[in-house]
């Protein structure tokens, strides 16, 4: 353990801090006067203080003023985007290797209780910067852990790494076709998973803000391989509808191997994981709420 920057992008011990400010993520309820005036303590979430959308077990919803009621898969302005994230991912983006090359930042989900075949692979640089739907710098690549590809894109509406309002992918205002799927987490699981981000890779708590969010940015996925629901859907398609060959040998020194051995914390280089994980903060459940801990 240490507290240099050295060679991990953030110390234990600074997480640890972090942590413990944003309330430890160990302890979910605190005591509070009653509401209905007879004086009694109740116990309410911290996580959920403030944040009246905002729920332990995962839930989403769409971004104020958006929808997915206008899209449509072969629409021009979706095989144009889908085409563009397409040619970034395949000429720039294409696996492991060139996510670690480029900057991105690894995330595998802790807390989710669904599909773990997939992980979030995340840019600080393009979430800082003033582009939103630009497929030439997409804020988060997804990645098929089984082949250690990139197999679609999230954009995030951030500018200068703050949420802003997003754009409609395709589509006017209040007309019928317009397509604006952009949907915002309000779960814990999502909302730790940011919080996660700013902490380990951008170093929030080095400024003093530990604050736990109500919600994530406003976020739109965009999957390159055949999707059953949706180019723009949530949820990662089926492994069967993947059909992606491993990638090529690791650049970097490890045991595992592409389709054979699947992506996670345990396989990355020590200069990529934070020293604290999402994994090893702890989660009780005292609302009988199971999160699959």
């Amino acid at each position: 353990m240490h507290d240099s920057d050295g060679d991990r992008p953030v110390s234990r011990r600074a997480l640890l801090r972090a942590s413990a400010g944003t309330m430890g993520l160990s302890a979910v309820g605190s005591a509070q006067a009653g509401g209905d005036g007879g004086g009694e303590p109740a116990v309410a979430p911290r996580f959920d203080r403030g944040c009246p959308d905002a729920t332990l077990e995962p839930g989403m919803t769409h971004c104020e003023g958006t929808s997915m009621e206008g899209c449509a898969d072969d629409h021009p302005a979706t095989t144009e985007l889908r085409s563009g994230v397409a040619e970034s991912l395949e000429s720039r983006f294409p696996d492991v290797n060139a996510l670690i090359d480029g900057g991105f930042k690894p995330y595998f989900d802790t807390l989710e209780t669904g599909d773990d075949s997939w992980s979030h692979w995340l840019s600080p640089e393009f979430i800082g910067d003033d582009d939103i739907l630009n497929p030439e710098r997409p804020e988060s690549v997804l990645v098929d852990n089984e082949s250690w590809r990139s197999m679609g894109v999230m954009f995030i509406a951030t500018r200068g790494g703050e949420p802003v309002e997003p754009p409609a992918a395709y589509g006017e205002d209040e007309s019928t076709d317009r397509c604006s799927p952009w949907h915002t987490h309000t779960g814990l699981p999502g909302r730790f998973g940011w919080w996660y981000y700013k902490q380990a890779y951008e170093r929030e708590f080095a400024d003093g803000d530990l604050e736990f969010p109500c919600r994530t940015p406003c976020m739109l996925h965009v999957w390159t391989v055949d999707h059953p629901e949706s180019v723009y859907a949530h949820d990662a398609p089926p492994q069967e509808n993947r059909e992606l060959s491993p990638a090529a040998d690791p650049e970097f020194d490890t045991d595992a191997v592409p389709g054979e051995d699947e992506l996670g914390w345990d396989v990355l280089p020590n200069g990529l994981v934070p020293e604290r994980t999402p994994d090893e903060f702890s989660l009780p459940a005292p609302f009988g709420i199971d999160l699959g801990l």
